[in-house]
């Protein structure tokens, strides 16, 4: 008899997390009889792995008290669908499903995945931040009989922020459909777009265009950047700061592309905002550098896969992934870079998140960024490098590992 898997995930929908959900469904259904959990099904299922899907029916949103209620709903019907199915062991995704599947925990064996660092999300704020970290997350997540990181450098935060015991605590990496991002990144652009590529070295970014991938500060760079040699820039990606991060580039003189203006696609513009793309990959590998400037992350899948394709790639030494991903065999400095550290796999920068450092940090980036645009060999060895250290990132490689953790929770 294959053990008994259940996977939480508040919702469905687009986002990091739920790619992730979605790889962990169909690779560890290879192992254990999968079940998937939702708090609804509000969002479309836009990554289905083909395994049972179960909705607690519980909806969200309404104010405090029906906030509350519906999270105590949540539990109860957690713990029910737990005792149906007979669980042997259940894995949550994102931390408010971390809470329910704690709170609702009966014989079965209980695992966390933690997406990205808590201590550095500035989503987490307010009143309802300062009740999630220093009551919350001290309370319940020592309750878990394992919870796993995706990178290394949260584990430190989860042990000095939240109490978690160091034994509970392992990291493994998100990984990628290495030789599936790799043929889809053969893939040649649209005639209209390779004329872009071809008028101009080309900067392209891919993400959410939201807060946590601190997008602003690089139209700056590159504003800077214009004034010492052409380039063009490629975002890649959607997002509710999509409005604001266009009139930016507008403000600063930059001459704007929107796909989703119904406007023609011309060798004119400085700025692509190309939207969400069915194959980023395309757009990626032929790029010049990838640049990659956000605030905070956990193990970023952009980046793995900018790597994958092959591409030079330019990084803010985030908390937390980027450090791991381009220099392993470092440690967390002390103090925050501020100078380009060239490392084995890609370029490690500055953050662009300390206003009062801002000028000098975008400087650095500019001159960076510059130095590597005119540096063709250097691009080769650090394009080479990066997809090299992409194997490390495999499903084989990643899935392996939690078999292994998987098992041994079951038999404790």
């Amino acid at each position: 008899m294959r053990k008994k898997l259940l996977m939480v995930i508040p919702n469905l929908g687009l986002g990091g997390a739920q790619r992730v959900f979605h790889d962990h469904s169909v690779e560890l259904s290879k192992y254990y009889g999968i079940t998937e959990a939702v708090f609804n099904l509000d969002l479309e299922n836009l990554y289905p792995s083909g395994n049972p899907l179960e909705s607690l029916a519980v909806v969200g949103g309404g104010g405090p008290v029906r906030k509350v209620a519906n999270f105590f709903k949540r539990v109860s019907q957690l713990k029910q669908l737990k005792k149906r199915l007979k669980t042997d062991i259940c894995i949550s995704h994102l931390e408010g499903a971390d809470y329910v599947n704690l709170l609702s925990k009966g014989q079965e064996k209980i695992i966390l995945l933690i997406h990205g660092s808590k201590s550095h999300d500035r989503n987490i704020s307010g009143p309802t931040g300062w009740l999630r970290k220093s009551v919350l997350m001290p309370l319940l997540y020592k309750r878990a009989d394992r919870i796993v990181c995706v990178s290394r450098d949260i584990i430190p935060e989860m042990v000095e922020d939240y109490g978690v015991e160091r034994s509970k605590l392992s990291a493994i990496n998100n990984s990628f459909e290495v030789e599936s991002v790799w043929e889809k990144a053969q893939e040649p652009l649209p005639p209209s777009m390779q004329s872009v590529y071809d008028a101009a070295p080309v900067l392209v970014t891919s993400g959410r265009l939201a807060t946590q991938k601190n997008q602003q500060p690089l139209l700056d760079i590159f504003a800077g950047l214009l004034h010492k040699q052409i380039a063009k820039l490629v975002f890649i990606g959607d997002g509710e700061l999509r409005n604001q991060l266009v009139a930016h580039a507008r403000h600063l003189g930059l001459r704007v592309y929107e796909a989703w203006a119904d406007e023609p696609l011309t060798t004119e513009s400085d700025v692509y905002f190309v939207g969400l793309q069915h194959n980023p990959f395309q757009f990626i590998r032929p790029a010049t550098a990838f640049v990659f400037p956000s605030a905070w992350e956990g193990f970023p899948l952009a980046l793995g896969e900018a790597m994958t394709c092959g591409v030079p790639v330019v990084s803010t030494d985030c908390p937390t992934g980027p450090r791991e991903m381009l220099a392993p065999q470092s440690e967390i400095p002390t103090h925050p870079i501020k100078t380009a550290e060239w490392a084995a796999y890609g370029v490690l920068m500055p953050m662009l998140t300390d206003a009062a450092t801002a000028a000098t940090d975008q400087q650095t980036w500019i001159q960076t960024l510059q130095a590597l645009l005119q540096d063709e060999s250097r691009r080769k060895q650090l394009g080479e490098a990066a997809r090299r250290r992409s194997d490390d990132f495999t499903h084989a490689v990643t899935f392996q590992r939690w078999r292994k953790l998987i098992d041994e929770v079951l038999a404790e």
